[in-house]
């Protein structure tokens, strides 16, 4: 049976930015398919709705998702309200699963909340959804520190520039490693597509992080 990667982008994203990793993907012997959604205009719940229907719809294909950023999050609210919605496996890249200070930081000006419209109820700004450990899952962190955090304050301890590689741990995970790469770099790095394939394939990453 042909197998199905679902990639997921993040906020302010449009799906675009993915196909570098899908192209990848695809080279791995994957099948794949890009979720687009309105990140800013709907919130996850409504989100996560319409992933569980993009995922209903791909028909006999056993299904795995790569998210990046908020659509990490997005997938992990979509499992929450429907554990068993695919059998295979997840890799988030650079989620910010415990709530992101970046997006706290500018939910404090009002003339700047825009930025995060209503990606932040319930997700960037914590409270989000619970990972429930059905599936086997692994997260990478970047810690390349190259992005918008470095205008809004910075972080303390490791970061990609948009997210701390604290706010992308996950109880229950199955594997976690780190490699020197731009919270975008993430998408884009050769060695972060093989480590994701390494994962879908042996649920462990391989070749080793920076």
């Amino acid at each position: 049976m042909k197998e199905t990667v679902v990639l997921v982008h993040g906020v302010w994203m449009t799906g675009l930015e993915l196909n570098l990793l899908a192209l990848r993907l695809r080279r791995c012997g994957y099948r794949t398919e890009v979720f687009r959604y309105r990140s800013l205009y709907r919130p996850v719940p409504h989100n996560a709705q319409r992933l569980r229907k993009c995922i209903a719809e791909l028909g006999d294909t056993r299904v795995h998702v790569v998210a990046h950023s908020l659509g990490g999050i997005v997938t992990l609210q979509a499992l929450q309200e429907q554990p068993d919605l695919f059998d295979g496996r997840i890799v988030l890249l650079g989620s910010p699963v415990n709530g992101s200070i970046i997006a706290r930081r500018v939910n404090r000006y009002r003339l700047f909340r825009w930025l995060l419209g209503r990606s932040g109820e319930g997700a960037l700004l914590g409270g989000g959804p619970r990972w429930q450990g059905a599936q086997s899952l692994g997260v990478i962190a970047g810690t390349r520190p190259v992005g918008v955090g470095f205008l809004l304050g910075g972080f303390e301890g490791a970061n990609d520039g948009t997210v701390a590689v604290e706010e992308t741990r996950l109880e229950n995970s199955v594997a976690s490693t780190r490699f020197r790469s731009s919270h975008f770099g993430l998408v884009v790095s050769g060695r972060v597509a093989a480590a994701v394939c390494s994962f879908l394939r042996h649920a462990r990453f391989e070749p080793p992080a920076d």
